[in-house]
């Protein structure tokens, strides 16, 4: 049995009403360091750039992720049924800290550490002293049990398909708080109906055919959310600015001339991985005081980069041709521009859904009237359209404005 807090806590949020809290292991796990620095971690990175209310942050996300996979165990009867205690503490606790080891600005910070945030949410759930020193006083083992969910190597095969599939609470989650905090509508689906249809056929979470029409509100809501908010061109253009920051900052170091004013990027660029605590201290404060004092660098180039990201003066962007692309280096070689630092090619793709995803999950299954289940798009006209359509792209080039 699993210690419970004296009474429910709650708290406000504005997607899912309130989060509530019943056990102490949640609870403390909540006001460990790790979660609370989760605090100083934008949700959407560049797309703040884009909407300037998006401001909110991976700490309230993971709170809903955890809100919405407690009304999955609690209130599906199937799921219910299916977990015992420790299960279900196991992937509330999954669905609470799946992105504890995130960097700062999304995942655009991955590409400068070369290292996935899911590396460093397992490093620091199995052996950051606080957090798995309070899952290990909640229960010898819990702590592997909580990685095991995250890396889809769990004994019981619903609990990483709660947190981590293609109609998971990560991404229920994400949209409706996306979509809320833009101000857009693209991410809007019933979050209710689909809980209401998601049932158990064989240890696969499946969804009655009345619930196929709020998955296909779903998958949409994913496909329109991606290409007017995550893969928006400003939002790229300020990733892309990030990653030739980091650059010239990495070729400064190799020409032993890092300045030696920022203590914060300095093990980044210098070891193939941080430690666990260099990695605590490298939240977007640490980041945007060390942009603010490269702002003033006695590098030109360098100068210039962090100017541009402190006053969001982003790079232009145009669709990637050779023509074009051709009067861009030359506009900036009479500019005087380095193209290494001031000429990026950027594409994003995206389908919405897919049968089986490049990463192994399964997709989307429907238990039809007949007891027959379905893959997805077998089951709707409209998903096998975006199934087997054409996968959609866009490639861009980033460059100074000023040189048109």
């Amino acid at each position: 049995m699993f210690a419970k807090t004296e009474e429910v806590k709650v708290m406000r949020d504005p997607v899912h009403g309130y989060i509530h809290v019943e056990y102490q292991v949640v609870w403390d796990v909540i006001n460990s360091r790790w979660m609370q620095r989760l605090r100083r971690i934008h949700q959407l990175g560049g797309a703040n750039m884009v909407y300037h209310t998006a401001d909110h942050t991976r700490f309230s996300h993971s709170l809903g992720v955890y809100e919405i996979v407690r009304r999955m165990v609690n209130e599906v009867p199937d799921i219910s049924k299916a977990l015992n205690e420790r299960e279900k503490v196991t992937v509330l606790l999954a669905g609470l800290l799946h992105d504890v080891g995130h960097g700062p600005y999304s995942h655009a910070f991955e590409f400068i550490s070369g290292i996935s945030h899911e590396e460093y949410t397992c490093d620091i759930i199995l052996h950051d002293l606080e957090i798995n020193g309070i899952l290990e006083s909640a229960e010898e083992g819990l702590s592997a049990d909580v990685v095991d969910v995250i890396r889809h190597r769990s004994a019981n095969s619903i609990l990483p398909q709660l947190v981590s599939s293609q109609l998971d609470a990560d991404r229920m989650d994400y949209l409706l708080r996306d979509a809320y905090f833009t101000g857009t509508k693209y991410g809007e689906f019933d979050l209710e109906r689909v809980l209401r249809t998601l049932r158990v056929s064989d240890s696969r979470i499946v969804v009655k055919e009345s619930g196929t029409y709020a998955v296909e509100n779903y998958i949409m809501a994913r496909y329109h959310m991606y290409w007017q908010v995550y893969y928006h061109p400003v939002a790229r253009a300020y990733e892309c600015g990030l990653q030739k920051l980091f650059l010239r900052l990495d070729d400064l170091r190799k020409e032993n001339r890092l300045p030696r004013t920022i203590p914060s990027f300095r093990p980044l660029l210098e070891q193939n991985k941080l430690t666990l605590e260099e990695y605590f201290e490298l939240d977007e404060c640490a980041c945007n005081y060390g942009f603010d004092l490269l702002a003033r660098s006695k590098d030109p180039i360098t100068r210039d980069l962090a100017s541009r990201l402190q006053n969001r003066n982003l790079f232009e962007y145009q669709e990637d041709n050779p023509a074009g692309n051709r009067k861009i280096r030359a506009s900036l070689a009479r500019a005087d521009y380095d193209p290494r630092y001031y000429f990026a090619k950027d594409s994003a793709k995206q389908r919405p859904y897919e049968p089986y995803s490049r990463t192994g999950s399964e997709g989307i299954w429907v238990r039809m009237h007949t007891g027959e289940i379905l893959e997805l798009s077998q089951a709707s006209n409209i998903v096998n359209a975006l199934v087997h359509g054409r996968e959609r792209s866009d490639s861009r080039v980033f460059f100074p404005k000023e040189i048109l």
